[in-house]
């Protein structure tokens, strides 16, 4: 999961590209990264970390010129180097710069392709430098001096053709402009829009339309499937189809969680979206749970729950109330390395309220189910509170099988619903009772927003996978790749060959 932006103004677009990956925060927080164009210098400041720590005011005034790109990132295996922070950039042809959300799931192959055919070399482990390489030679393949939009959307073309998987791109071209294009499936999020200044109009492409609001662009509309979107050096906006059979098939789990709340993603408000899954669970509370009524209060798992929370309560008649207070400075934990720091962080990142615990039945309510650690740890912080009983709730179906998509869920055997019944994740997470959504449930709730969207990546809860290509000697790598041991024994080699350059110099 990552977040991306791309602008095209009349006035340099550094402070707006900083504000623009700040808010996209939610998406990566592992690092991030911008790149500028003044002329035909690009600048680039890139880095580990928040968006705050990553830029300083040394490193904003370097980055000059009224066109640029930027990427926040969470990694998709467990990485943690700033070498694979983005964007990426290579020299020929023209110079291209690239920052991509998502995931390719024949990088492998991809990457042995660009060597042995295109004579192309790829320096680090990230898809996002396959992606950029095989658009590169793609462009290159035109063989001109000078290029145009539609040399541009021949090679999007090529890369639908090669490429396998999730990528929403942004890249930049030195003295043509800006592009952005989106998988034939539409899985990660793209949109477009635009702000007059003057006489001209600018152009600002990004993941999520929260981007666009802040800083005062119109929405104009979602990148579609498979479809390029070129704003030149002159702010002109072309658009072009460049899939053979695009459909929609976007990733619920970016409504159910990813996504924030003040965002529209493919026309369909993600607020809206969540206040349906509350209604959605409330309804199955009441044909499954007649004496839910011994309910005392319903109590959201901050922050992403509190909207299908707070409809779910008003639905079944419940009282609402805030019993968690929230530490925001603490990341997010499905993602973070390792069980332990996985259960400090929690402890650190809430705080129960005694007095909405104490005595009672509560219902807490979160968005998603993924390890089952911080969830046990919050039924556990409850009952420690004073809580007599504790239910909870998940807005989403159980989370059974690994995302492939560009989101770092664990390996399937780390999933605490995989290969359990809904009974056995109750039990392992110590609550008394346990409701999940069910998925057609949660299908309904987003496609409500929009009649147009029949189809979805739901592969995390049906291990159905829309791309296709996704065997078991894919996921087995890919789980080796992703446990907790595997990823300790990266950061335990990263540090030893620190210490041994440290020790050489």
């Amino acid at each position: 999961m990552c977040g991306i932006v791309g602008i095209v103004a009349n006035e340099p677009v550094n402070q707006a590209l900083y504000d623009a990956l700040t808010v996209l925060q939610h998406r990566g927080q592992d690092a991030a990264g911008i790149m500028t164009c003044e002329g035909h210098r690009l600048y680039l400041r890139k880095n580990s970390g928040l968006v705050r720590d990553v830029f300083h005011t040394r490193h904003m005034r370097r980055l000059r010129g009224n066109i640029g790109i930027g990427h926040v990132r969470y990694p998709t295996a467990g990485c943690e180097t700033s070498a694979e922070a983005q964007p990426f950039y290579v020299n020929s042809p023209y110079g291209i710069s690239l920052a991509h959300n998502g995931n390719l799931i024949n990088a492998a192959e991809l990457k042995e392709e660009l060597f042995r055919e295109d004579f192309r070399h790829i320096n680090t482990d990230s898809d996002s430098e396959v992606l950029l390489n095989v658009f590169a030679h793609e462009l290159q393949q035109r063989g001109k001096v000078h290029i145009e939009p539609a040399d541009v959307f021949a090679a999007v073309r090529g890369v639908h053709r090669r490429c396998r998987g999730a990528y929403a791109a942004v890249a930049m071209i030195i003295g043509f402009g800006i592009l952005a294009f989106r998988d034939p499936r539409g899985i990660r999020p793209l949109v477009v829009g635009r702000r007059q200044s003057g006489m001209r109009t600018e152009y600002m492409v990004a993941s999520e339309s929260v981007a666009l609001d802040v800083l005062g662009y119109e929405l104009i509309r979602d990148v579609a499937p498979g479809e390029a979107v070129v704003i030149d050096l002159e702010g002109r906006m072309y658009q072009e189809q460049c899939a053979d059979a695009p459909e929609y098939a976007g990733c619920l789990f970016e409504f159910v969680y990813l996504a924030r709340p003040d965002s529209i993603i493919d026309d369909v408000s993600v607020y809206k979206a969540r206040l349906r899954m509350g209604e959605a669970l409330a309804a199955k509370i009441r044909r499954q749970w007649p004496d839910f009524e011994d309910i005392d209060v319903v109590i959201p798992i901050p922050d992403t729950s509190r909207t299908a929370a707070l409809q779910m309560a008003t639905v079944l008649g419940l009282k609402y109330r805030e019993g968690f207070i929230k530490n925001r400075y603490i990341g997010r934990t499905f993602i973070m390395p390792g069980q332990q720091q996985r259960k400090r962080s929690v402890r650190q990142k809430l705080n129960a309220i005694d007095l909405e615990f104490r005595d009672k039945n509560v219902l807490l309510v979160d968005d998603s189910i993924v390890r089952g650690t911080t969830s046990q740890q919050i039924i556990q912080m409850a009952r420690d509170a004073g809580a007599r009983r504790v239910y909870f709730a998940s807005a989403a179906p159980p989370v059974r099988y690994p995302n492939v998509y560009g989101i770092d869920m664990p390996s399937a055997d780390e999933l605490i619903a995989h290969g359990r019944s809904e009974e056995q994740v109750a039990r392992a997470i110590g609550a008394d009772r346990l409701v999940f959504q069910d998925l057609a449930d949660l299908v309904a709730a987003v496609q409500r927003g929009n009649e147009r969207l029949t189809r979805f990546d739901a592969s995390v809860f049906d291990g159905v996978y829309v791309t296709g290509g996704v065997t078991d000697d894919y996921l087995r790598g890919l789980m080796a790749r992703r446990n907790d041991s595997a990823k300790a024994n990266r950061r335990e080699q990263d540090a030893e060959e620190v210490i041994e350059l440290y020790n050489n110099a």
